[in-house]
């Protein structure tokens, strides 16, 4: 433990050295990825340097214990040595979570794409719901949210919606929402009094930079019409709304959310880039392609993650065997607790499988 420590604080002076560097700043790719690591590595020193000093009182503690002949002397280093024999496996516990190889993708912005699906009109109210949800724990993050489309339902509801939060490691605390979420209450409009149970689901993106995702202009096939929906007194009078279709791929992006076609056009390329972009991550990492078939199925049932429970005010998270009597916290962006066990376990997974 003590060499991976010093072998990351080393590397960080490299670092720091090279983002001082005048010529680097043409380069924004580079610039970018530099950052990030910087920040990584900069966590480890701030867990690892108190780390290796405890090692060395340890040390100095076991070394006075072999010579030391005055009792008090003695006395004072057995207790010392006690102490730091109980703290530094807890330190060690922490730091080999942070020397785990990062997904350079964690400190992305995110855009957070959530769909209605099995359960009808109640099924669009809760993904609203969900919506809000992450927009209150955006709130409490410091994040920006901006929304990028919008589709309601007859009744108003929340057919679709995609937006994007912008904040520091937005994707890295967001990426296990990807899934299938779950929800089972009495719908307002349930006379009777039964409880129904609806889904929608959501998939979690890291946002892409144009830099890093080319795409070919010729590879696009871009249709403009007449939005519909909610909007504002231009709705249904210019051709503002933009259908962008990705011919290689057959990938299809809407946006209708702005007045302004030129808006529209700039959103939706946005949600392509990061959708291209995850596409190629999955093609360097097989494995996570089941993953995200799951993410971005039509909503059922059966593909849960998570169910959110209001006659018991209670939230489960299947994966972890995770659960939570704090409901109305939860919906209202209370998030942090959830989400720190989620990221425990796939590091601690991964962590595992590193070691086989």
């Amino acid at each position: 433990m003590r060499e991976l420590v010093e072998s990351r604080l080393a590397r960080l002076a490299e670092v720091e050295e090279l983002l001082g560097d005048p010529h680097l700043v043409g380069d924004r790719v580079r610039y970018r990825e530099l950052s990030r690591e910087y920040k990584h590595l900069k966590r480890i020193a701030d867990a690892g340097r108190p780390y290796l000093s405890a090692l060395d009182e340890l040390e100095g503690a076991r070394e006075l214990l072999r010579t030391e002949t005055d009792p008090q002397m003695r006395e004072l280093a057995r207790e010392e040595l006690e102490e730091l024999e109980a703290r530094i496996p807890e330190m060690e516990e922490e730091l080999e979570v942070l020397l785990l190889p990062q997904d350079p993708d964690d400190s992305r912005d995110a855009i957070v794409e959530i769909r209605a699906g099995t359960g009808g009109e109640e099924a669009a109210l809760f993904a609203g719901d969900i919506a809000r949800m992450y927009q209150r724990y955006a709130e409490r993050r410091g994040w920006k949210m901006e929304a990028l489309e919008f589709s309601a339902t007859a009744g108003g509801a929340t057919k679709e919606i995609i937006f994007s939060l912008q904040g520091e490691g937005a994707y890295g605390r967001l990426r296990y929402e990807s899934g299938v979420h779950r929800v089972q209450r009495v719908p307002a409009t349930e006379s009777s009094g039964r409880i129904h149970t609806s889904a929608c689901s959501v998939v979690v993106l890291p946002e892409a930079e144009e830099v890093e995702v080319q795409i070919d202009p010729n590879d696009l096939k871009i249709d403009v019409y007449r939005s519909s929906g909610p909007g504002g007194q231009s709705v249904n009078t210019t051709d503002s709304a933009v259908r962008i279709t990705h011919l290689p791929t057959g990938v299809v992006v809407t946006c209708q959310d702005e007045k302004s076609q030129h808006k529209n056009k700039a959103k939706a390329m946005r949600v392509l880039q990061a959708r291209l972009y995850e596409m190629e991550k999955q093609k360097q990492h097989e494995a996570t392609a089941a993953e995200r078939k799951a993410a971005v199925a039509g909503g059922d049932r059966s593909a849960k993650i998570r169910t959110y429970n209001f006659p018991q005010s209670r939230v489960t998270d299947h994966r972890i065997n995770y659960t939570a009597h704090n409901l109305t916290d939860v919906m209202d962006g209370d998030l942090d607790e959830l989400i720190d066990h989620l990221i425990l376990h796939y590091r601690q997974q991964a962590l595992e499988q590193q070691g086989d």
